[in-house]
C-alpha cells in the first residue's frame, strides 16, 4: 500500500514538472502559476507604487495591486489605499529597485505587462506591497490570477 502511494506521488509530481509549474513564494506563502509566459525584469526605475520599468524598456504593472497615483489621487472605480503615493513608491523601491525580478505575465494594460513578480530574495512583490499596507488588492484582477495565496 505504501509503495503504491509513493509511486502515485512520484507520478503526480513528475506530471506537474512536465506541465511547467512556476512557484513563487513570499516567506511561507507559495503560489503556483501554470501556462503563463514568464520573463526576467532587471529593474531600472520605479514609476509609482504599482508600476516599474526594466532595463530593456519593458514597463511592468503589478498584477492585482492598486496604489495611489504619483499625484496622490485614485482614479474613479479603482481601490484607493489610505497610504500616500510616496509611501507606496518607497515600499516598491525597497522591494525591487535594481533587482532582477522573475515575473509571470498575466496580461497587458496600457502598453505595460501586467505581472506577478518575485524579487531576488524570493519575495512575491505583489503580495508584499499589499501586506505593507501601502497598496490594496484589486479584487477584479485577483479573481483571475490570485496573489497572496496561503
Amino acid at each position: 500500500m505504501q509503495l503504491t502511494q509513493a509511486l502515485l506521488s512520484v507520478s503526480i509530481l513528475s506530471a506537474l514538472g512536465i506541465g511547467g509549474i512556476y512557484v513563487y513564494h513570499s516567506g511561507e506563502t507559495r503560489v503556483a502559476r501554470t501556462d503563463l509566459p514568464t520573463f526576467t525584469c532587471v529593474v531600472s526605475s520605479i514609476t509609482d507604487g504599482d508600476t516599474l520599468r526594466c532595463k530593456d524598456g519593458t514597463r511592468v504593472r503589478l498584477h492585482a495591486v492598486a496604489a495611489r497615483e504619483t499625484d496622490g489621487t485614485c482614479p474613479a472605480g479603482h481601490p484607493c489605499p489610505e497610504a500616500s503615493a510616496a509611501a507606496a513608491t518607497a515600499a516598491l523601491i525597497g522591494l525591487a529597485s535594481g533587482q532582477a525580478l522573475d515575473c509571470v505575465q498575466t496580461g497587458e494594460t496600457y502598453g505595460r505587462k501586467a505581472a506577478i513578480c518575485q524579487n531576488e530574495g524570493g519575495v512575491e512583490i505583489n503580495c508584499a506591497m499589499i501586506k505593507s499596507g501601502t497598496a490594496l488588492v484589486w479584487p477584479k484582477f485577483a479573481a483571475q490570477h490570485p496573489v497572496c495565496q496561503p
